[in-house]
């Protein structure tokens, strides 16, 4: 979630090319995650599909592999593609999530699974306004929020071991709180970023495809942390 590759000290920038950059930002944001809706309902209506995943660990493992390698490369490589070829990534990376998130919706209901996606976008919409709109610097925050984020992970790793449900809970809460605060600091930090880039050229589009993808972990984040506090399971 990181955008070390591009300068983001800001310069002056007409209103209204921030404004365009934002929102194409944005749009991919939502069509990445149209996407993954669309395509974890498609497996999840299909039993056959379903059990092809669930009963296949090498399938399961393997789609879990390569959505982290699409993330590590999309960030790590983005200088090396051209902006055709980040979309790509990026598209197939939702494709890939959406896969795995037909599991949730064959594990809980849809009406759970709808008011948590109800809550997370608004929680969601209210910090990236804030982002947007706020005058404070952020980029102390978010350095905390990323360690603080090293730490949940390390800690949910651990407790596979020890499968401690009071932990579970307390680092899913935790989760919760830094993913909030990171929509609120990627928001910001992609506005920095429509400053020291020409979002006319291939790397504004990049640009946008990787704004896009710290906005789509943040908001995939929150809803799953924020459905094993009010899923209710079929």
């Amino acid at each position: 979630m990181e955008f070390n590759r591009f300068d983001t000290r800001p310069f002056p920038r007409a209103e209204s090319e921030l404004h365009s950059f934002v929102a194409r930002v944005y749009a991919w944001m939502f069509f990445a995650l149209m996407v993954t809706g669309v395509v974890a309902m498609i497996i999840a209506s299909s039993p056959t599909l379903a059990d092809a995943i669930i009963g296949n660990q090498v399938v399961f493992f393997g789609l879990l592999i390569g959505e982290l390698a699409m993330v590590l490369g999309l960030v790590g490589l983005v200088r090396r593609m051209s902006p055709l070829v980040a979309t790509l990534v990026f598209i197939a990376y939702s494709v890939l999530n959406g896969i795995v998130f037909s599991l949730i919706f064959l594990a809980f209901t849809a009406g759970s699974i709808a008011t948590t996606f109800f809550i997370t976008s608004a929680t969601f919409g209210a910090m990236s306004i804030y982002g947007y709109v706020t005058q404070r610097d952020l980029t102390r925050f978010g350095s905390l929020l990323l360690m603080g984020l090293i730490g949940v992970i390390i800690a949910f790793v651990v407790n596979i071991f020890l499968a401690n449900s009071i932990l579970y809970w307390i680092t899913s809460m935790i989760g919760i709180l830094i993913f909030v605060g990171l929509t609120a600091y990627d928001t910001q930090k992609i506005k920095k970023m429509n400053s020291r880039v020409d979002v006319g050229t291939g790397e504004g589009e990049k640009a946008a495809v990787l704004g896009a993808l710290a906005l789509y972990l943040d908001f995939i984040n929150i809803f799953l942390l924020l459905l094993n506090f009010t899923g209710q399971r079929n």
